[in-house]
């Protein structure tokens, strides 16, 4: 690897109590039962921010995780993703607390008015000065469709074909409103904005019919930055589309770099470059002072994490029922309307029931990276390298000291080798990602909507 290529990192977190090592909330050391307070947030920007993070990465799900057992009593009992909160109020505190830090928000567009989403990204980009992105998603679960209402959700592939629509709209609005000279604000003149310089958005299509001006003036980056993280066919194909940044959960290596290549080639298909996407993988991190120490408190950690409950969260990515197999039994995987590239991932790699209680070790399906900060730094790079992915989503494990730990050993190696920023860059989150500025470059599909 380049000396050059500096590895990105986004803390991977949730408005929840319990999000991907499941059962961790219940170690005496986590504080994730505090998620519902401001101070757990804005200590934790900080602490990231200390860090040098890129960008704190929200999740978030419309709807409850049923599937397994056919109810929500584990889902209930060990808090996973439930009760779940609205992640974009919390990062007007954060922003204020920070300077530099990124957010990655999820919203899912199935369930929210391009119209209303517009203002509400282009106002959180003003307040945080150009430092927020939106990670887009279209849903999976059946249990969101019926509770807004809908008989069932669309199916995949139609799914991402309404999304394509939905990103048409939110670019009319965010780029091709307001002109960049529009706003004046000449008091003297009485004159805020041109009215020459602002034109309303008409959107006629298969699924959106939108006549309207965008409500909020230019704000740095116009368009957030765009994570995505699809990795199904269609849904790569909507990723060399739009996003900006990919997420991918990949169980080893190997599968982490077909992912890459096959995303990349779909980018010049597209008419964009290979490299105009950056790469996150999910991972967990537990480090220590020394190797035994970093194995020691893995150890601990087990004590608590619940596999069942791993296994629950997955049944409700993938839409089996593990409950109804025994544990060496084949399981179906049949194509579903879930998250598709689950459903592959677990077929391809023949998972029983047994082999994914096994894979939960520590309560989730991420790779679990253990050791000192030497060996971290080592694994790290090795995934860069080999898989070629450009950063990692760092999952939380026992909240602070997760994040605490890998900031106070790891990072100090990564920036000792070269490979890990010593201090933020300036400018918007999309110029930090890019270098190319604050702006959408024009090889990507929104440039076609921009005021000319």
């Amino acid at each position: 690897m380049s000396q050059s290529k500096q590895i990105l990192l986004n803390a991977f977190n949730m408005n929840c109590v319990g999000h991907i090592n499941h059962g961790l909330w219940t170690h005496p050391r986590d504080e994730s039962t505090r998620y519902n307070t401001l101070s757990y947030w804005t200590q934790l920007a900080k602490t990231l921010e200390r860090g040098l993070f890129d960008g704190l990465f929200l999740a978030d799900i419309v709807g409850v995780y049923d599937v397994y057992q056919g109810n929500v009593d584990t889902t209930l009992r060990e808090s996973i993703q439930l009760p779940v909160n609205d992640p974009l109020l919390l990062v007007s505190a954060m922003a204020a607390v920070t300077q530099k830090l990124g957010f990655g928000v999820t919203v899912n567009l199935t369930y929210e008015q391009p119209y209303l989403l517009a203002r509400r990204f282009s106002t959180l980009d003003h307040l945080t000065q150009g430092r927020i992105g939106w990670n887009i998603v279209t849903g999976y679960l059946d249990s969101a469709a019926r509770a807004m209402g809908l008989a069932q959700q669309l199916p995949h592939d139609e799914r991402y074909d309404r999304a394509d629509e939905y990103l048409d709209v939110l670019y009319q609005l965010w780029e091709g409103s307001w002109a960049d000279d529009a706003v004046h604000r000449d008091k003297a003149a009485r004159r805020f904005a041109d009215p020459s310089r602002v034109r309303p958005v008409k959107h006629h299509g298969t699924y959106f019919d939108v006549e309207g001006y965008h409500l909020s003036e230019p704000s740095p980056q116009r368009t957030p930055v765009l994570y995505q993280a699809g990795s199904s066919g269609r849904g790569q194909r909507f990723a060399a589309r739009h996003a900006e940044c990919v997420f991918i959960s990949s169980p080893n290596k190997a599968a982490a770099r077909k992912t890459v290549q096959d995303l990349r080639e779909q980018l010049v298909l597209a008419g964009r470059r290979p490299d105009d996407v950056k790469v996150f993988v999910g991972a967990a991190v537990v480090s220590g002072p020394t190797t035994a120490l970093a194995q020691e408190k893995y150890a601990d950690y087990r004590n608590y994490v619940s596999r069942e409950a791993g296994l629950a969260h997955f049944a409700a990515s993938t839409g089996v029922d593990f409950s109804a197999y025994d544990l060496d039994a084949p399981v179906d995987y049949s194509p579903g309307n879930a998250i598709e590239s689950a459903s592959q991932t677990a077929r391809q790699q023949g998972w029983t029931r047994r082999k994914l209680l096994e894979l939960f070790e520590l309560g989730g399906r991420y790779p679990a990276i253990v050791g000192n900060a030497a060996e971290v730094a080592d694994e790290l790079q090795s995934w860069v390298e080999e898989a070629g992915v450009d950063g990692f989503n760092l999952s939380r494990t026992v909240v602070p000291e997760s994040y605490e730990d890998f900031i106070d050993l790891v990072v100090p190696e990564l920036q000792n080798r070269g490979l890990y920023k010593t201090g933020y860059a300036e400018g918007s989150l999309r110029h930090r990602l890019f270098g190319e500025g604050d702006r959408l470059p024009e090889r990507h599909a929104a440039h076609a909507f921009r005021f000319t």
